[in-house]
């Protein structure tokens, strides 16, 4: 394992964000006092700006415990045929009720995970516009990462 490579900063990198660009699945947790994270599968979107943006539901779970304490994070990581590498991303988390803005998000993601030419897809698509959304937006504190 010579050619490890484990680091840590604060800034998301070009490499950092080539890899976030990739439909990969997030996994998401909230901070709970002294509850343990439960993670959460999630597709998200790194901004150019160097933020992570997932979407969901404006009552959920996650909107609730950001409510009481802002800290957030998500890991991703590579499937399990490739070399591994994986990126963990911690820090402050708000959410923004910009309903708009959470549908674009939701449409621009379903578009990197879904093939939108399947009908199916294509519906699933229209019921996810039609409902209301908002957006988790992580600002970076802690990056960690590791690639073989």
């Amino acid at each position: 394992m010579s050619d490890t490579t484990a680091t840590s900063s604060d800034t998301l990198g070009t490499d950092d964000l080539e890899f976030l660009a990739r439909p990969l699945l997030g996994f998401f947790s909230t901070a709970a006092g002294p509850t343990p994270p439960q993670p959460r599968p999630v597709w998200f979107e790194a901004t150019p700006d160097g933020e992570v943006q997932l979407f969901t539901g404006p009552d959920s779970l996650k909107v609730r415990r950001l409510a009481s304490d802002p800290r957030a994070s998500i890991v991703v990581a590579t499937p399990v045929e490739e070399r591994e590498r994986w990126i963990a991303i911690s820090g402050p988390a708000r959410v923004e009720t910009d309903g708009a803005a959470a549908r674009d998000l939701a449409a621009r993601l379903a578009d990197r995970y879904w093939d939108l030419d399947d009908p199916t897809r294509a519906q699933d698509l229209a019921e996810i516009l039609a409902d209301d959304w908002v957006r988790i937006v992580i600002r970076p504190e802690k990056i960690r990462r590791l690639s073989f």
